[in-house]
């Protein structure tokens, strides 16, 4: 679960996640830089974004990763979080899942 704290935002993480994402795909890394927060945390809040975009007749859309060695794409994945090695040929060389508002 993210930390608390007092930024001074005019909006919450997830709204701030959310038009970021409207501008156009971005990867975990991207967003965390965008809204200055934790890689992880981008995870956790991706999570709950896709369900209220759900409710709003959106959709979070993901840009499965991609092993860099063998190819195998992560296609069946509904996690944001990017994973830690091939389910193939179990390399670590991995492209980061990117994310859009469909």
């Amino acid at each position: 679960m993210p930390r608390v704290r007092d930024t001074g935002r005019s909006h919450t993480v997830r709204q701030e996640l959310a038009a970021a994402l409207r501008a156009g795909p971005a990867t975990a890394r991207d967003l965390s830089k965008a809204v200055a927060i934790s890689e992880r945390d981008v995870t956790f809040h991706l999570e709950h974004l896709a369900k209220s975009l759900r409710a709003r007749g959106e959709r979070l859309v993901i840009e499965p990763a991609r092993c860099l060695d063998c190819g195998f794409e992560f296609s069946r994945r509904e996690k944001p979080a990017r994973p830690s090695h091939c389910a193939r040929c179990r390399s670590a060389r991995l492209s980061l899942p990117r994310f859009a508002i469909g």
